[in-house]
């Protein structure tokens, strides 16, 4: 078993954080959409968005993670088959899903705690709120963090598709890599 990332693939510890980080990002995008619809009689009106709030922290621990391991073990190199307009836009993009993704969770807690109490986190741990009773924070911050998380799942979705064009039209190993294989 290949934990660390070699020239030719992701090693297992990356792969693992990318999936896991893809499907929290659109479990929590779909589950941050239908809070907003329930009703204050709703007996999930409460429980949605401590579960949304948890996850978001354990979500930041993660991507911490991801962070460190990228850079203790690097990504393998673009592929010499890509142009240059390739190598920078996927650098331009992974580099705006990792701030977007820290900045969403910025936000969300900005909303969290707004009034001044702290993120419990499934009952385990509380995060303090340091960050509290500016004005209109939770408005201000909820709409960023609205407008955030539907610009990385766009980026994201674009991400799968530029995935999918190297698979099918260029025919290369792009997507082979992220699914922890070197070849076709």
């Amino acid at each position: 078993m290949q934990w660390r990332n070699s020239p030719s693939r992701y090693g297992h510890l990356a792969l693992l954080f990318h999936w896991l980080v893809a499907l929290t990002v659109y479990g929590m995008f779909g589950l941050g959409l239908w809070m907003v619809t329930l009703g204050y009689y709703d007996g999930w009106y409460h429980k949605a968005p401590e579960l949304h709030k948890s996850i978001g922290i354990m979500l930041l621990l993660v991507m911490l993670a991801r962070v460190v391991w990228r850079w203790i073990s690097p990504p393998p190199p673009p592929l010499d088959s890509y142009s240059r307009f390739t190598r920078v836009s996927a650098a331009v993009a992974h580099l705006l899903l990792y701030l977007g993704l820290f900045a969403i969770i910025f936000t969300g807690y900005l909303i969290s705690t707004a009034d001044g109490k702290p993120i419990n986190v499934f009952g385990w741990f509380e995060v303090p709120a340091t960050l509290s009773g500016a004005g209109e924070q939770a408005d201000l911050a909820g709409d960023i963090h609205l407008w955030l998380a539907w610009g990385v799942v766009l980026l994201s979705l674009a991400h799968g598709l530029a995935a999918l064009k190297h698979h099918l039209i260029d025919k290369d190993v792009t997507l082979w890599r992220m699914l922890g294989k070197t070849s076709r």
